[in-house]
């Protein structure tokens, strides 16, 4: 069986999509994912599957979910050799090292197309930079993402598709259930 991370979006956020873990991880261990765990209440799970792809895995989940909970919601999961890579390549590692907190990694669903990146760094109107890698957008926002304008929505604008952010310390804590 193969270990991946699996990101729901908007869960359990401001009163949003209100969904327990406990919850969640019942129904995930019912569905036959075995050792099905969660980080925080926002949607970070690590489960094993016999699933040999990402995508199919995210169909499966999303599907669950909707079955079961009534939610809809976008679920981008990654193999923990894969999220492993991620934090590899990360092009922003003095942000990383310095302020964790203020490094966010857009997960997406799809690569963006050619120039999509370019197109993000054009609609940044504040001090955040920006860098696509693959499937996942890094950005830094040395003013906090409360108040920043470039949000999850123009992110997917610019770059075509759909994703979902976690800081760098929520990057390194999945990556440490991943390979525990």
């Amino acid at each position: 069986m193969v270990v991946y991370i699996a990101l729901l979006r908007a869960v359990n956020v401001g009163g949003h999509a209100p969904l327990p873990m406990a919850d969640l991880r019942a129904e995930l261990t019912r569905a036959g994912f075995g050792n099905v765990r969660t980080l925080i209440q926002s949607g970070n799970i690590v489960l094993r599957s016999p699933e040999r792809s990402g995508a199919n895995l995210e169909r499966r989940l999303e599907s669950l979910l909707q079955e079961r909970f009534s939610l809809t919601t976008v679920v981008v999961v990654r193999s923990a050799a894969d999220w492993a890579e991620l934090i590899r390549v990360n092009p922003h590692p003095r942000a990383a090292a310095d302020d964790p907190a203020r490094l966010a990694v857009v997960c997406l669903k799809a690569v963006p197309p050619p120039g999509a990146a370019d197109a993000l760094r054009a609609a940044i109107r504040g001090r955040e930079t920006a860098a696509v890698v693959g499937p996942n957008a890094y950005v830094v926002y040395p003013d906090g993402t409360g108040t920043s304008r470039l949000t999850i929505a123009v992110i997917e604008r610019a770059l075509g598709t759909r994703g979902t952010a976690r800081n760098w310390n929520t990057i390194r804590k999945l990556d440490g259930l991943a390979h525990s």
